[in-house]
């Protein structure tokens, strides 16, 4: 077994166990971890055929993938460097401000966040602290002897590379860890128990509803309420949920209400001191579900509402300049020579950052943004083309860039977008299982994207609480592009780690 456990010379990772599984075997085995998971809560509402009382198990890697246990401590031990970065980035008013001046122009929903966020810092801010619960988004990288790449190890699979950082609605805190308990369920069900040792303890929904109820103690009121702002329609209930059960667990006192922003616009209210109230609720944290696209903002009046979040004494997460540092255009701005040095002042934590940085180019109207238009036009499957945008389903790739880049070469709203290297990820062998009763399961060649959980809580001079907190994974089949689970593409995965 020892050598399925090792990558092959060409970039491939071998899996825990030979593939393909005998026939029966392998039915056997997928219909008792469908149930399995069924009746464990690794499940979503159907989108195509919704109702709100029923749900179908997420989309699961059937066995967990291999992942180098170097390069996965590697990320874990960074999450904590970049928990700092992001939260002084969202405090620094003048790197936002540049980063974001073109973008804002042509983007509108970028720009109706900026907005938000003048406004607040024209009035001035009412609460100081903000609460981040941030997910770091990589990918291995095969290509690292590419002295491009910065990567100074020697093996195929030899660097992991940050594909984004997510500060709003970084979701998965529950299926993240679920997906490891399927995991440990398969193998045991295999016989493989001496194989659970190399599946990494993964604590994400605890260690992010921790967060949750020290930014409430922090607040001070012991009757307020952590609001999440949902979707009108929420598919992955199953992960915001656990959320909410797992807050009571840690404090039963903690109350959790659900409110999409029309609710929250038409019976929110400041309080004299502006204490944030919706409805008789007085709301010490606002953990944000949605907000995140323009499709969640129907009419004036959710903008509306959330300004009047962003007003209030209750501590967000995220906090509107939170979401703008998430932003892709800030993200790009960040590996700019000279820009991590502006946040960090140890070089060993400038130089960890920048090796995991893959090439972010800016599309502006200057020499570098119509380098970075030729790139795009004479080389599109090197690159993805990147919006101002969240949840999965808005990149392009491929030659459909070369299309897109010609469409908005002369237009300034090419200024909203971002040219990113795309990389190019180990393959690995699987299968996928998906609702629908699949009747002859294939072996697939599979692509992974771990992302790290961190938790933050701070004000523009202190950081109170910085910590790792948990992890997920998410595999696509080789051939896809998009990898999100929730948009319909990928599939719940956990790391087995390799040496």
């Amino acid at each position: 077994m020892a050598s399925d456990e090792k990558k092959n010379k060409h970039g491939q990772l071998k899996t825990i166990i030979p593939l393909p599984m005998p026939k029966e075997e392998l039915q056997e085995l997928v219909e008792v971890t469908k149930d399995w998971a069924l009746m464990h809560g690794a499940a979503m509402r159907s989108k195509s055929n919704f109702c709100e009382d029923s749900l179908n198990f997420a989309p699961f890697v059937l066995l967990p993938s291999p992942f180098p246990r170097k390069e996965f401590n590697r990320a874990v031990e960074m999450q904590i460097i970049l928990n700092e970065l992001m939260h002084k980035v969202a405090h620094n008013q003048s790197f936002l401000t540049s980063s974001l001046q073109e973008t804002v122009l042509v983007d509108d929903f970028t720009g109706k966040l900026f907005k938000i966020y003048e406004t607040i810092q024209d009035e001035g801010v009412t609460q100081p602290l903000s609460l981040g619960l941030i997910r770091s988004d990589i990918m291995l990288e095969t290509d690292c002897n590419n002295p491009g790449k910065k990567c100074k190890a020697h093996a195929p699979y030899c660097c992991w590379k940050q594909v984004e950082v997510n500060t709003i609605a970084s979701g998965f805190g529950w299926l993240g860890p679920a997906s490891g308990l399927i995991h440990r369920f398969v193998l045991e069900r295999l016989g493989l128990t001496d194989k659970l040792k190399d599946l990494p303890e993964n604590h994400a929904l605890k260690g992010l509803c921790e967060g949750m109820v020290e930014a409430w103690k922090i607040y001070g009121n012991n009757e307020a309420v952590i609001m999440f702002v949902i979707e009108d329609i929420s598919y992955n209930i199953c992960d915001q949920r656990f959320h909410e059960f797992e807050i009571q667990k840690i404090n039963r006192n903690t109350k959790v209400i659900r409110r999409n922003l029309t609710q929250i616009a038409q019976t929110g209210k400041l309080s004299a001191s502006n204490e944030l109230i919706v409805e008789d609720y007085t709301v010490a944290v606002v953990y944000y579900r949605a907000g995140y696209e323009p499709g969640h903002y129907h009419s004036q009046k959710e903008w509306d509402a959330r300004l009047l979040i962003e007003r209030s004494q209750a501590i967000k997460c995220p906090s509107i300049q939170y979401h703008l540092a998430g932003t892709k255009k800030v993200q790009q701005a960040l590996a700019k020579s000279g820009a991590l040095e502006m946040f960090l002042s140890d070089k060993k934590k400038i130089e960890e950052v920048r090796g995991v940085f893959t090439g972010l180019y800016s599309l502006d109207f200057d020499e570098l943004g119509d380098q970075a238009v030729r790139m795009a036009i004479e080389s599109p499957e090197r690159f993805v083309l990147k919006p101002q945008r969240e949840g999965g389903g808005n990149n392009i790739y491929g030659d459909q860039i070369r299309d897109a880049i010609l469409k908005i070469k002369e237009n300034k709203e090419r200024a909203a977008w971002i040219l990113m290297d795309r990389i190019q990820p180990p393959i690995i062998q699987g299968y996928i299982v998906r609702p629908g009763g699949q009747k002859n399961l294939e072996v697939s060649e599979l692509v992974s994207e771990l992302g790290i959980f961190g938790l933050i809580i701070g004000d523009s001079t202190n950081i109170m609480i910085n910590r790792q907190v948990g992890h997920m994974l998410r595999t696509k089949t080789a051939s896809a592009n998009e990898a999100g689970v929730a948009a319909g593409a990928g599939a719940l995965d956990s790391p087995y780690l390799v040496d």
